[in-house]
């Protein structure tokens, strides 16, 4: 079978080396020409509303799926009146506008930040008296990696926030004092079947995540369970087929979520090697209509994001269960360019890699990630 893939990033990249090894045939339709989804796979170039591509696209593919949530919902409708699309369009739909997807989210009794639309100046200053200082003003549509979203603490901020964002439909959340960040993934067949990887800890610098430790010391069973069962109501509600990806606060022993991700996800990606089965080979499983596979951790990982430049290879590989995967894409400050998992056999381990990792990929961390100290 073939798979069409709406965008030609690293995700779409990994989504096809998991789906080579079950036999499948990939095609890419992305903007760019150089993506690096054409290294491994038949890169079809041309934009995301185009129905002469699109329509190509189809012919091409006996499912198509997505890579990233800013695709147009209009071209995921248009390609599955012509082949199957999973995750399915309405999923896009709610995940693409921030204040749709908190309404979706409190329709399914799922705790978010308080929040409020905000289309004039009136209603930021209505909102602000309402949820108070501090908060979180954001695009409704397009923003990603911390773009498009600005901290308000004090008058001025909100002064400035207008002045930058105003132009834009927004939605200001209250800022949550929150102790971690974590995430869910969680896959869902075409038969129903779901199921979930562990918890994961994520750390940001700049609105871009660093590392990623999934069963972190913030893990619980309890929060597992919570976590899950939010996960669930939103796959089950949308007739989900994929992977998704849900983030979460977490805050006086509670889950607060922020948003979710209708795609495989960069906090997943320990799974390549930490889990029995990759969140790209379960999506790819998923989306075709194969058993899913496990989703148990193998043992301690995690997983380090490469931004900016490259590390010198030999040095990520001369340390033990380091595993580099390089995206392909040239150099640019602040561009994600290929990811580190780690591997080991026990929590102690795991930090002392992480610990001799991070000066090489990592050189501007300020120090050992709060995820792994003290070790559980």
């Amino acid at each position: 079978m073939t798979v069409g893939v709406l965008g030609g990033g690293q995700l779409g990249r990994m989504i096809a080396l998991a789906g080579y090894t079950l036999g499948q045939r990939f095609v890419f339709l992305d903007p760019g020409a150089e993506s690096s989804a054409g290294h491994v796979g038949n890169l079809r170039v041309g934009t995301y509303d185009d129905e002469e591509r699109l329509s190509e696209l189809a012919r091409k593919s006996d499912v198509v799926t997505y890579e990233f949530e800013n695709v147009p919902v209009g071209s995921a409708r248009f390609l599955n009146e012509l082949v199957p699309v999973y995750p399915p369009p309405a999923a896009l739909e709610v995940s693409q506008d921030r204040l749709d997807e908190k309404q979706f989210f409190v329709r399914l009794g799922i705790p978010t930040p308080p929040f409020a639309a905000v289309s004039s100046r009136e209603e930021l200053d209505q909102a602000v008296q309402r949820i108070g200082l501090p908060l979180v003003i954001k695009t409704r549509r397009f923003g990603y990696d911390g773009k498009g979203q600005m901290v308000l603490r004090t008058e001025a901020d909100v002064d400035h926030a207008w002045e930058a964002l105003g132009a834009a439909l927004l939605i200001v959340e209250g800022l949550v004092p929150f102790e971690r960040e974590l995430s869910i993934l969680s896959v869902r067949g075409k038969d129903g079947e779901t199921r979930f990887w562990p918890l994961v800890e994520n750390e940001h610098r700049d609105g871009v995540l660093r590392i990623s430790v999934p069963k972190s010391d913030a893990w619980t069973p309890e929060l597992q369970a919570r976590a899950e069962a939010y996960a669930a109501r939103v796959l089950d509600t949308l007739g989900y087929v994929g992977v998704l990806a849900i983030e979460l606060f977490l805050k006086d022993g509670e889950l607060v979520v922020n948003e979710m991700a209708p795609r495989v996800h960069n906090s997943g990606h320990w799974t390549i090697e930490g889990a029995v089965t990759s969140q790209f080979e379960n999506h790819v499983r998923a989306i075709l209509g194969l058993p899913l596979g496990s989703t148990r951790m193998v043992g301690p990982s995690a997983m380090l994001n490469v931004i900016g430049k490259l590390p010198p290879k030999e040095r990520v590989l001369a340390v033990e269960g380091a595993h580099l995967h390089a995206y392909g894409k040239d150099a640019s400050p602040g561009r994600k360019l290929g990811h580190v998992t780690i591997r080991a056999q026990s929590r102690e381990e795991l930090c002392a890699r992480i610990e001799e990792l991070l000066p090489i990929v990592d050189p501007d961390a300020s120090g050992p990630p709060k995820s792994l100290w003290p070790p559980a």
